[in-house]
């Protein structure tokens, strides 16, 4: 396996694809004019956010691209410290048009999207799951980064970080926006994959997988259906009106629920068998869905 080139700063990615730092903490790059070819297999890990829209010519289904996807390019937004692994197939000089933001956490601090950074889950997905736009939501896109590359062009000022900040911000809202589109425009294969989860945890708990494994994971479910937990916890809350963990909890409250009317264990036994290291965590999250107690639950049914 190839070692991981490690890009630490917003200079560290210019030096990379040789373009002029303008900014210490923000960068735009101009992917038809990167020169720098890497080789298949390369991993690369920042750490700044990176986002990185390409339209490709060849196939790109690594992208998880759909017949009923945007065919007009692909948005992938990466978080500090992943590690993306270029793939040759899609990583050709010829191919290579588009648009890289690249951004340092340290610009956000003191600043109100600094604070909400946890919203944009898509940070998380997978490049698999990339988010794939029209002509307008590429062109709408490209105006907030000219915007910010105007911005770049200025001398720093009092005003450069606020200015810059806001229309990453707004590029960001707009992603939520065209992501929410896109969980729509797939829904029926995202019933599917809602259908998979809820006989998942059915046979999960059914079987009594708990006593050997614990309690499942978002992650777990995730790796089931083949995607990251961060898209199957939006995917789901899109479909259904709950996030994964939310899923997790209401069959293990369906479960406890059979437990407790059908046998006369303590509330303790049913709280290790359920997975719970400790009975009063389990006696706390019953009330919260509940409403009641394990033992007024017993009690009143």
């Amino acid at each position: 396996m190839k070692p991981i080139i490690q890009l630490k700063s917003i200079s560290d990615i210019n030096n990379f694809v040789r373009c002029t730092t303008k900014h210490p903490l923000v960068a735009v790059v101009d992917f038809s004019k990167v020169d720098e070819h890497l080789a298949e297999g390369t991993r690369i890990s920042a750490d700044f956010y990176s986002i990185m829209f390409k339209n490709y010519c060849t196939n790109l289904l690594r992208y998880g691209r759909q017949s009923y996807d945007f065919q007009e390019g692909s948005l992938i937004c990466i978080a500090p410290k992943q590690v993306l692994t270029m793939d040759n197939e899609i990583e050709k000089k010829d191919n290579m048009m588009g648009w890289g933001l690249f951004f340092h956490p340290d610009l956000l601090r003191g600043t109100s999207l600094g604070d909400k950074m946890t919203e944009y889950t898509f940070f998380s997905y997978e490049t698999s799951e990339a988010l794939h736009l029209s002509d307008k939501e590429k062109q709408t896109l490209y105006d907030c980064v000219q915007k910010i590359e105007t911005e770049l062009q200025e001398n720093i000022d009092n005003h450069s970080q606020k200015l810059i900040v806001t229309n990453i911000e707004l590029l960001l809202n707009y992603c939520l926006r065209y992501y929410g589109r896109q969980f729509i425009t797939r829904t029926t294969i995202n019933s599917n994959t809602v259908s998979k989860v809820e006989k998942l945890l059915k046979t999960y708990f059914q079987k009594g997988k708990v006593k050997e494994t614990g309690l499942p994971t978002v992650k777990y479910l995730a790796e089931q259906v083949h995607l990251s937990a961060s898209y199957l916890s939006d995917l789901l809350k899109k479909e259904t009106g709950m996030h994964a963990q939310e899923h997790i909890h209401y069959y293990l409250i369906e479960e406890a629920k059979n437990i407790l009317l059908n046998t006369d264990h303590s509330v303790s036994e049913v709280a290790y068998a359920l997975g719970f290291e400790y009975p009063q965590y389990f006696s706390k999250l019953f009330k919260q869905k509940t409403g009641q107690t394990p033992i007024e639950y017993r009690n009143l049914n």
